[in-house]
């Protein structure tokens, strides 16, 4: 007999190659993943009741010394578990009091299995106050830019015409369609969102409008759809939506940014954002935690670290570091010798659930991800 310790990234095709029924697979996948789910302020009753429904059937509830004779009237707790438990406890708890009811009704959105399609969103800059210089263009390099970045693999091209850089000031919206007007209408002339889908970078009615109805197909709202008119023109032309978090604004975003949890408070800021997207009739919705948008190196790194946290909401997660200062941050370094750092952050960012990676760099991202794919997809 020989042993060798396994990495099941993907447990149903391993237990298929392995010859397991259909049922047997199913059955055994869920209980090859362990969660570990943070819940902050539970009550101690219900960190009672689910201590002991969880260790009941096999899984776990770590919570404060004190809590069994109620030291304190809510503490913090870590649950524990496979998926299988995790969906038994989401039935169980539905009868008991002390908010497990609504504890329960959360469990089974963080353990739902999602399948989405890694794409890469390739950045063109329509301004020349970019932070990255090689991602600047104008509309006589345009078509030849467009067709590169193509070939390189982008499936998705973000055309922006205003700098989101910490401290960058906002243009009128007639300067920002103006920048873009040519540009778009090359786009559309040609034809090339019928090769690729097509971004626009803005937060401004009027532009966003215009490239909709232009063949642009997504709202990328670094403000995160705070202006009702961005929400009745998505709807109206029924784009897919990207919310995104920033603290304040871009010219202040970085003074002092602070949280009292930056994960439960961009939670939090994503639950209320979708309910006005879809009070709106908004229905494609992707999600970015902003990093860099008012967040210090340790909120960024946290992020990232649990940026599985967010999928409970059902929908892609979007994350875009391309040679941000984070990295100069770690290790210091210029925007020209970023790419390394930009890659281990994309690629860590898909291990934990990103499936839009936007970047400066597309062909260099394909070749890694294809790379990190099949090291992954291998049983």
């Amino acid at each position: 007999m020989k042993t060798y310790k396994i990495s099941l990234n993907d447990t149903k095709k391993f237990y298929k190659n392995l010859g397991c029924d259909d049922g047997g697979i199913s059955i055994l996948s869920k209980k090859s993943k362990i969660h570990t789910l943070y819940i902050k302020d539970l009550h101690v009753g219900a960190a009672n009741i689910l201590k002991q429904d969880a260790l009941s059937i096999g899984a776990d509830l770590a919570v404060p010394s004190g809590v069994i004779v109620a030291r304190d009237k809510y503490v913090d707790a870590i649950l524990i578990g496979t998926t299988k438990h995790f969906e038994v406890l989401s039935r169980k708890e539905l009868a008991q009091p002390f908010g497990l009811k609504e504890l329960a009704k959360t469990l089974k959105d963080y353990v739902k299995e999602q399948n989405f399609k890694t794409k890469i969103m390739g950045v063109l800059n329509a301004n020349e106050d970019s932070f990255f210089k090689n991602s600047r263009f104008d509309n006589t390099s345009a078509s030849a830019r467009i067709e590169k970045m193509i070939e390189d693999g982008a499936n998705i091209i973000d055309i922006g015409a205003v700098s989101s850089r910490p401290g960058s000031l906002t243009v009128s919206q007639d300067i920002e369609l103006e920048r873009v007007k040519d540009i778009v209408q090359t786009i559309y002339k040609n034809k090339y969102y019928e090769k690729v889908d097509f971004s626009i970078d803005s937060f401004e009615p009027k532009v966003i409008e215009y490239v909709l109805n232009h063949g642009f197909k997504i709202v990328n709202d670094i403000t995160g759809l705070e202006n009702d008119e961005v929400c009745k023109i998505a709807s109206k032309y029924n784009a897919q939506v990207v919310i995104m978090h920033m603290q304040n604004n871009q010219t202040n975003m970085q003074d002092n940014p602070t949280y009292e949890n930056v994960i439960l408070e961009i939670d939090e800021y994503f639950k209320n954002q979708i309910l006005k997207a879809q009070s709106f009739g908004v229905k494609d919705i992707v999600l970015d935690v902003g990093i860099g948008f008012g967040k210090t190196l340790e909120h960024n790194l946290l992020l990232l670290k649990n940026l599985e946290t967010f999928k409970h909401f059902g929908f892609e997660l979007l994350i875009g570091a391309s040679r941000k200062s984070m990295i100069d941050k770690i290790i210091p370094t210029s925007i020209e010798d970023r790419l390394p750092g930009t890659i281990a952050i994309h690629l860590e960012s898909i291990k934990n659930g990103a499936s839009i990676i936007r970047c400066h760099d597309v062909k260099e991202h394909f070749q890694a991800i294809k790379v990190f794919e099949a090291i992954n997809n291998i049983n």
